[in-house]
């Protein structure tokens, strides 16, 4: 896959494509990013940030240069188109976004204002997979989560996973747990880098059954 520029957004979250997520955008650099991607119907990158503390998480890239430089970010992201945007007050923008793909980052360079922008390839994202028999379980709790937050009357952009509901497809069950479900960030990002849908929906059900056992 050829590579591309796409501005990165370091956050401590970790969005799968087809995740949402609601952002509120006040730094100068981002709003010139979010302003961009308004105006010329692009995409941004949004990549795990990690404590300066542990260097072992952060972005070796470029094997080329005999001293390796580092990045404060994960080098799995995942693109976001955006799907509302309402400035409420100067200087301050409520934008809903949408993920799209993943993507590994190359290379990366800081602008003046602070922006970075990636030198990125996209990975493609899973394929789509029927949920196995012995797994079903993952699809029927998030069902019910779903359930119980939309008899709340809920918007759908305010809704923390979007319509639509895919609860038949292994890739949409496991990464919509992997948003929602308490686990540290680190283990997240590992989760958006597995290859395999499978493999997460079944890590995701280890982790759902020792959760459901200590209550």
């Amino acid at each position: 896959m050829a590579h591309y520029s796409l501005p990165l957004f370091p956050l401590n979250v970790v969005i799968f494509p087809e995740g949402l997520l609601p952002l509120r955008i006040f730094e100068a650099r981002y709003l010139d990013m979010v302003r961009a991607c308004l105006r010329n119907k692009t995409n941004f990158g949004v990549v795990a940030v990690y404590a300066e503390s542990n260097p072992k998480n952060s972005l070796k890239y470029d094997d080329s240069l005999e001293q390796k430089s580092v990045l404060p970010f994960a080098s799995v992201g995942t693109s976001f188109t955006i799907l509302d945007a309402d400035v409420t007050e100067p200087g301050l923008i409520n934008v809903h976004c949408l993920g799209k793909q993943r993507f590994s980052v190359k290379s990366a360079s800081q602008q003046k204002d602070g922006l970075w922008i990636g030198e990125v390839e996209d990975i493609a994202n899973d394929g789509n997979m029927t949920i196995p028999d012995d797994l079903q379980t993952t699809k029927i709790h998030l069902q019910k989560l779903i359930e119980a937050i939309a008899s709340q009357d809920i918007e759908d952009l305010d809704m923390p996973i979007g319509k639509p509901y895919k609860l038949d497809d292994c890739a949409w069950v496991a990464n919509r747990w992997c948003e929602i479900i308490n686990m540290p960030l680190i283990q997240k990002q590992r989760m958006l880098e597995l290859d395999s849908p499978l493999v997460r929906l079944e890590l995701i059900q280890d982790i759902l059954a020792i959760e459901f056992s200590e209550k």
